[in-house]
């Protein structure tokens, strides 16, 4: 059966608002079923309810595409924040969303370059071949060579704005924060997001961090052609292979896995300490294995520049056995703005006691030189402790927000590589960080 293509994009504030306002009728909806079968039968299947849900948001969600969706598969990377049906059915925003019809496609690349698809190229796929939250792919052939080109969603970076002011509300409710103090979180976030659909800025950043990491051994990157890029399509190689959770499905071997695991770290590691500009979405969708069994790095929209001044105290508490000297944990706490100024001492004992157990928890792979992030404990660990600040009452009584907002997406980087490593079951060479002067 032929892939079912979405013909338009809700563009307005009206019409985006009002898709999530049919959304939650149908979720409702779902609601009322769900009770009235409790009512008559005693007991009703919650997962059958959980699915219905699931469906029902994210089918809304990839119809507006954008901020919306990738919100989506931001929150899918985190094994505590969902149900598994919301979890598996959110994952498919990495690189299986329902594509674009192709004269959606037609006309943005004519806006972008001026000229349709079939004029630039030889041959180019009417059907994407991937489809995400900001864009999809297509195949496309010039005098004998093979392409990959991006193409972005109409009227996504006009909507980032709207869509974040929307979640606002929502956010701050699950965060239990108030919407005042998760602001500069939000300011972030939207820095990031718009950046995302910015063509010109990926395609530079692209070029940019594959040049520099050039030679990492068993990492490869596409090269970029300018003159067939423009502000909303990204023209770069062809690479054969497959999505790492795809690659997983195919029972590679021990050593494969931890040669793709060592290949992931060597990278992020590179990039952070070395570049100070970092891949910050790490999901599998933006990875292929080669045939060959390279690691194929394919997507750089999302790059975060990791300013100094949060460098220096960042990396120096995550240095194995930062937490032993309470005077300099203490200092570095309030340097991040995780511990503030107007707290009490209550308060500060309270976060100083939470923040070195999760500040433990993050550094454990570099307490030695190799780490096994097959480590199931390590990671129900991790999950343990995320429930219990969720439950935690002084936590939200205290609802103010806390953090550098440059925390955000380095922390997001971190989570997303650990559970890739996790994935792979991949026993790997952490290599402590540098040491921070």
């Amino acid at each position: 059966m032929e892939e079912k293509k979405q013909i338009t994009i809700p563009t307005s504030k009206v019409q985006r608002a009002g898709k999530m306002f049919s959304a939650g009728l149908k979720v409702g909806g779902n609601y009322l079923k769900y009770y009235s079968e409790k009512i008559i039968k005693g007991d009703a299947d919650r997962s059958a309810l959980d699915e219905a849900n699931a469906q029902d948001i994210y089918d809304s969600l990839s119809e507006l595409k954008g901020s919306a969706l990738k919100a989506a598969q931001m929150i899918s990377m985190d094994h505590n924040m969902l149900p598994p049906a919301f979890a598996e059915k959110f994952r498919m925003a990495q690189y299986k969303a329902p594509p674009l019809s192709y004269p959606l496609v037609v006309q943005t690349f004519k806006k972008s370059l001026g000229k349709k698809p079939e004029h630039l190229f030889d041959s180019f796929s009417h059907n994407a071949v991937n489809a995400a939250s900001i864009g999809q792919v297509h195949r496309a052939t010039k005098k004998g060579k093979i392409f990959a080109v991006k193409i972005q969603y109409p009227g996504v970076a006009a909507s980032v704005e709207q869509d974040l002011r929307i979640a606002m509300p929502l956010a701050a409710k699950i965060m239990n924060v108030k919407q005042k103090d998760l602001k500069q979180y939000m300011d972030e976030v939207k820095q990031k997001m718009l950046e995302e659909t910015d063509y010109a800025l990926e395609l530079e950043r692209s070029m940019k961090i594959a040049q520099a990491c050039q030679n990492l051994p068993g990492i490869i990157f596409p090269n970029y052609y300018a003159q067939l890029s423009g502000p909303r399509v990204i023209t770069m190689d062809w690479i054969d292979g497959l999505h790492i959770a795809d690659w997983i499905a195919t029972n590679p071997s021990l050593t494969d896995r931890q040669a793709i695991g060592q290949r992931l770290w060597d990278f992020y590691h590179f990039q952070i300490h070395e570049l100070k500009l970092v891949h910050a979405d790490p999901h599998p969708g933006n990875f292929l294995v080669t045939p060959q069994k390279d690691l194929a790095v394919i997507d750089f929209g999302c790059v975060k520049e990791i300013p100094d001044p949060f460098y220096q105290p960042f990396f120096e508490l995550l240095q194995a056995g930062s937490t032993s000297d309470k005077k300099k944990c203490m200092e570095l706490f309030h340097e991040l703005e995780f511990i503030l100024p107007t707290d009490t001492a209550d308060e500060i004992d309270f976060f100083y006691n939470l923040l070195t157990q999760a500040v433990e928890l993050l550094t454990k792979p570099f307490e030695k030189e190799v780490f096994d992030f097959s480590d199931v404990n390590y990671f129900n660990s991790i999950y343990r402790m995320a429930d219990q600040l969720m439950r935690d009452p002084q936590l939200r009584r205290n609802n103010g927000a806390r953090g550098s907002r440059h925390s955000i997406y380095i922390y997001r980087t971190y989570f997303g590589l650990y559970t890739l490593l996790h994935q792979l079951k991949a026993k790997v060479k952490t290599r402590l960080p540098v040491q921070v002067t």
